[in-house]
This record gives C-alpha cells, structure tokens and sequence, in this order.
C-alpha cells in the first residue's frame, strides 16, 4: 500500500525540500546522472557552500542518496525508491519547471561537462594503449580474466579433470559448476589437492589409473587432459576413457607439447613422448572414435623454459544408423 500524509506537517515535510528552486535544480540533475560537489557547482555556477548545503537537505530528506568514492561524494536521486508521493510531488515539479530559462543553462552545461567527462576517458586511453595490458596487470591482476571465462561455463557440468595434480584447475572449476572428478595416479599429488581442496564440496578426488578411469559411463559433460599424455604410454587408451565417461554431448579438451627435440628436457620432466604434431593429435583423436576436431598451436609466453603447446577439442562421433 501506498504511504500517505496522516497529517498536515507530514505533507508539508515531503513538499519542503521542493520549495527552494536551487534544490528544484539540483534534483533535475541527480535524476539523470550521478554527480559530485565540484560537477554540481561547475552546473549550477554557485558556491561549494550554497550546493553542499542544500544536497545535505536533499539527502537528510530522502530526495537524494550519496556513496563516497575516494576523497569525495557522489550524489544520486533514484526515482523507483522514493515514496509514491514523493513521485507524485516529484514528476509535478519536474514537468512545472520543464521551461525554466536556468534549467535550459544547467542542461547545457551538464552536456559540456558529461562531453568533458568521455574526452578525458579517451585521452587516457589513447595515452595508455601502449601500456594498457602491463597497466591493467599491474593494477588489477590477471585472476579476473580467467574468473569472467570460467563463469561462461554451464552451472550444470560434471567435469573431469584428468591427472588432476595437485588440484589447482580443479579449484579455479569447482565454484563455477556442479562437480569437479579429480582423478590421478599419484597418492602424493592427491594428499596436495585434498589440503587445497579442503573447502569445496563439490569436489571428488579420487586414486586410479587414466586408462581404467574409476568413472562410470556417460557421466561427464566434459573431460579435461591438461600436460597429460605425453606422462602417458598409451594415449590412445587414455583417449577412449575420455570418450567412455562423457555424456553425448559432451567434449574433451587437451593442453599438451607439440612435437620438439629436446631430449634432455624429456627425461627431466620424466615424459614418456616428446609432443604432438598437429597432424599426429587429429589423427589419434579421429582412431579414438572423436570428431568435431579442432587443433591449434598456442602462442608461447613470455620468458617460459619448456616447448610450445597445443589445445585440441573434440567431441565423439555421432553413430550414423
């Protein structure tokens, strides 16, 4: 229900505010745009003292709301959260002063200053291009990136991660779906992932070989194989697990070496392969009963030691009847 005056001085306090034609001004502006102190006064041409005294009437009122943001105020009326009458009050006066001369002045200066505004966004930027990724980075990080493109991800997925490590994919995974299947061979790897994973309960861990997955068929909307088959003798095995546990629709994804020479950084690493050809990765895929391939070479990153990578998708072949 409605709020409404129970009493003469109840009306008069929601008409007070209205009654001062600077305030009239003011509200005109904060109906439409979120301002500061210094943009008000540079709209309305009148002293810091004159508007900040009557926006702490506006705000003491509820006409006008304030944030503070750094080492100032900003101010704002929001239309939908006044009182019905207030509306009512409001939508009046805003029609009645619709021809003011000093209304048509503040409209334009609002539309100098809001044009200033854009000009000194884009001259920063056109200042900072060279510099904007290193900036932005340093300023912000680069979590959120990664944060914005697994929330694409549908709330719905069962996903594998295979060879999950230590478990940090499985962490960035877990609060963007509904469960996480971490599964390795490695009970050292495993008693890592279990103390970084300690707080999702959407995550299951769990001791096996890749090529007899612990996964029952068609469960998963999607599989992942990140630095994984080149630990692997026989990928193909691997690869068919991958096919076997994953739903109809869903697709298994791959990071992993392109072919290379390096020997010496092989056995470091204790990697049974030295990559993948482009080649060689669609043609396993396509023996595994895959299709939908797509495979392609990722750029390197700056100052990293070990060989390029690829990122493969593909989902199974559908059976022609």
């Amino acid at each position: 229900m409605d709020k409404v005056a129970h009493n003469p001085e109840e009306l008069l306090g929601w008409r007070g505010p209205l009654a001062d034609h600077t305030r009239l001004r003011l509200l005109r502006l904060l109906e439409r745009h979120e301002l500061g102190v210094v943009e008000l006064c540079d709209v309305l041409q009148l002293p810091q003292s004159t508007v900040s005294r009557h926006l702490k009437v506006l705000t003491d009122e509820g006409w006008a709301q304030s944030r503070r943001q750094a080492t100032t105020h900003l101010y704002r009326m929001i239309l939908d959260e006044l009182d019905s009458p207030q509306r009512k009050l409001w939508l009046l006066a805003r029609e009645q002063t619709d021809e003011w001369p000093q209304v048509g002045q503040d409209r334009l200066r609002l539309t100098r200053l809001l044009r200033q505004r854009a000009i000194n966004s884009q001259e920063f930027f056109s200042g900072a291009a060279g510099r904007w990724d290193k900036l932005r980075r340093e300023l912000y990080g680069e979590n959120f990136t990664t944060a914005a493109l697994l929330a694409l991800l549908p709330r719905e997925y069962v996903v594998a991660d295979l060879g999950c490590g230590t478990g940090t994919v499985a962490a960035a995974l877990a609060p963007n779906v509904k469960q996480v299947i971490g599964v390795d061979n490695s009970a050292a790897m495993l008693k890592a992932a279990r103390k970084l994973l300690v707080d999702f309960q959407n995550v299951d861990l769990r001791r096996g070989e890749l090529e007899h997955l612990p996964i029952e068929d068609r469960t998963c909307d999607a599989a992942l194989l990140l630095i994984v088959l080149t630990y692997i003798e026989h990928s193909e095995r691997v690869l068919l697990e991958a096919s076997r546990i994953r739903k109809p629709s869903g697709k298994v994804i791959i990071v992993d070496l392109l072919a290379h020479d390096r020997d010496d950084f092989r056995r470091q690493m204790g990697q049974v392969s030295s990559g993948y050809s482009v080649d060689a990765m669609n043609a396993t895929l396509g023996a595994c009963g895959f299709a939908n391939t797509a495979i392609r070479a990722l750029p390197p990153e700056p100052n990293v030691k070990g060989p390029a990578l690829f990122l493969a998708t593909a989902c199974k072949q559908e059976i022609q009847l």
